[in-house]
């Protein structure tokens, strides 16, 4: 302190002998403070970095399971959805099933992502060999008309040490809650907000303009090379006709769940028919009803058929989980069901 007290005096002093002329001088002396100040401000800014940082989430799965994972950044998803709804809520990904990179509809943009099988039949040392550090599985069923549950391979995971998630999503309010879970856990609140609470917005502006009088009856069906499936106000597709004001009659004909019957579609003679073809063959699974009902002639007399109702859905939005798209998919049945095309 001493020395700087006695440079500024003697340069003071110089000052008033040479005048002006002398003034450059200060320069290095006035920018000193400025240098000093650079380099104290990344250390203020230092705790606010921290404060936003993600750190040990604790949640309850869909399966029951208490689950605490930690920042994880070697992330496996075992279904195309899941891994999907990982990346918008702002992670990246190791591992995939197999739909995650060959199914419509799902892009991913995790450099370098590995394949662990398919989602109803995934490879456990594939996801082993990952080194992962936390791994999304799906405790549904019902997969391409089979057992897609993933439940079993829980034990094998926790053992080695490896978090492990069960999700079941049919519903946007089930969607919801895994994106809440997710963007939890990778502090990315801002990215639920984009495509979680936006797209709720424009669901109930939908669903709000649905008419209050005369509810529309609908069938909808799910066909594939092996059959025809019908689908009640449960699934995804029947919980969103449900929400736009639609009376499904398969909740009234509960047998159809069990064996589908064209004479029965016809007797109950709906004002709407939905078809989503299942299984990587669209057009085979289609021409397998195209076949049943032609065979029916009384088929054509149909309310639906006659009026242009008779309607095949895009399956990457009705039958995969269209996660950021669920107003989309909204707004189809909307302008199907009442005419705003």
């Amino acid at each position: 302190m001493k020395k700087f007290v006695l440079c500024a005096a003697t340069a003071a002093l110089a000052l008033a002998l040479v005048g002006c002329g002398q003034q450059g001088s200060e320069v290095p002396a006035g920018s000193a403070p400025q240098q000093e100040q650079a380099t104290e401000a990344p250390a203020a800014e230092a705790p606010a970095a921290e404060a936003t940082a993600p750190g040990p989430v604790t949640f309850t799965d869909d399966a029951g399971n208490e689950v605490t994972v930690d920042n994880p950044q070697r992330v496996v998803a075992c279904m195309g959805s899941f891994a999907n709804a990982w990346e918008l809520a702002g992670g990246t990904l190791v591992g995939v099933s197999d739909d995650a990179l060959q199914a419509a509809g799902w892009t991913i943009q995790s450099p370098d992502v590995a394949t662990v099988g398919d989602f109803t039949a995934v490879n456990l040392e594939a996801i082993m060999a990952l080194n992962p550090d936390f791994v999304i599985m799906t405790s549904g069923t019902g997969g391409r008309g089979g057992d897609s549950s993933q439940a079993d391979l829980r034990d094998a995971l926790i053992g080695a040490g490896i978090p492990v998630a069960y999700f079941e999503v049919t519903t946007f309010d089930d969607y919801e809650r895994l994106m809440r879970t997710f963007t939890d856990i990778t502090g990315r609140a801002d990215l639920y907000d984009q495509n979680v609470a936006k797209v709720a917005e424009a669901i109930d502006a939908i669903v709000g303009a649905v008419p209050a009088e005369n509810p529309p009856t609908a069938l909808v069906l799910t066909t594939f090379s092996g059959g025809t499936r019908v689908q009640s106000s449960g699934t995804q597709t029947g919980a969103m006709l449900a929400d736009l004001g639609v009376n499904n009659l398969a909740d009234e004909n509960r047998s159809l769940l069990k064996d589908f019957s064209l004479e029965a579609v016809i007797e109950m003679d709906p004002d709407f028919i939905f078809v989503i073809p299942m299984g990587n063959d669209t057009e085979a699974a289609m021409r397998n009803l195209e076949e049943a009902t032609a065979a029916n002639p009384a088929w054509a007399s149909l309310s639906a058929v006659q009026n242009g109702r008779y309607i095949t859905l895009d399956p990457t939005l009705y039958l995969a989980k269209p996660n950021v798209q669920w107003d989309a998919a909204y707004q189809g049945l909307f302008d199907n069901l009442y005419g705003q095309n």
